[in-house]
């Protein structure tokens, strides 16, 4: 049976991470991209080789597409080397941050920051990586509750979602008739560190937005790494080109 080996990127932290051991803990082995914190992909690493599955972390900008060809080279040796593979069967595309700005007082600065990493990023490396992913593989890219709902000082990060969201139907559209599935996961208000932390650390957000939430509560890191491991695991390969929120129903 051939092994599954999953690509996260961010996967040093936050939902990535959660992702990374979710998979890691139904068989599958992983790949991680970092962008700064070797000490924490390491951490990640050991976590998932305690699960009994191989994991690697690489260095990767995902702002920066000039060094897309050179990580499809590092990324294909490392395929050959530790797995005898030349492909991998899913990519999370979920490295990513958040800028709370007015409209109005959003800079190109920050506007340039947020396209590079959330659109022309998740674009161009998902374009260098289409000859390492499997037949049959899936891709899952990572939007956001903010696309579908509106609060203000997220004008700039939800757009870019928005975009990614109408990415990820062209790519099912292309990727179709390879078998690769595509599908969007698009989280609620998450207790993690994203945001500087405001939902898991400040109680008043906390409570607000257990207050507009169906269930009553903010969401877990575990909340979206479940959801993630069954998209990518599921007997769901005919799902394709779907938003699937997953937000503890916020705002319905």
């Amino acid at each position: 049976m051939t092994t599954s080996i999953a690509l996260i990127t961010g996967g040093s932290r936050g939902l990535g991470r959660n992702a990374a051991l979710h998979l890691a803990r139904q068989g599958v082995h992983v790949i991680i991209t970092y962008l700064s914190r070797a000490d924490e992909a390491a951490a990640v690493v050991a976590e998932i080789e305690a699960l009994g599955c191989k994991a690697v972390a690489l260095q990767l900008d995902t702002g920066d597409s000039r060094q897309f060809a050179a990580f499809a080279t590092q990324l294909s040796q490392t395929l050959e080397s530790v797995w005898q593979r030349t492909s991998f069967d899913y990519l999370v595309n979920n490295a990513g941050m958040g800028i709370n700005a007015a409209f109005a007082e959003t800079t190109e600065d920050q506007f340039d920051t947020l396209m590079k990493v959330h659109v022309k990023g998740v674009f161009f490396l998902t374009q260098r990586l289409l000859p390492l992913i499997a037949d049959g593989g899936r891709i899952l890219n990572v939007s956001t509750g903010l696309a579908r709902f509106s609060l203000p000082g997220y004008a700039a990060y939800a757009a870019m979602k928005g975009a990614v969201e109408v990415l990820t139907r062209y790519l099912a559209k292309e990727l179709g008739p390879r078998g690769i599935a595509v599908n969007v996961i698009a989280p609620g208000a998450i207790e993690t560190d994203f945001g500087g932390g405001a939902v898991r650390d400040n109680p008043d957000a906390n409570a607000f937005v257990a207050s507009v939430t169906a269930m009553g509560r903010a969401g877990l890191p575990d909340d979206i790494g479940g959801a993630i491991a069954s998209i990518l695991l599921g007997d769901n390969q005919w799902m394709t080109a779907q938003r699937i929120e997953v937000s503890g129903g916020m705002y319905l």
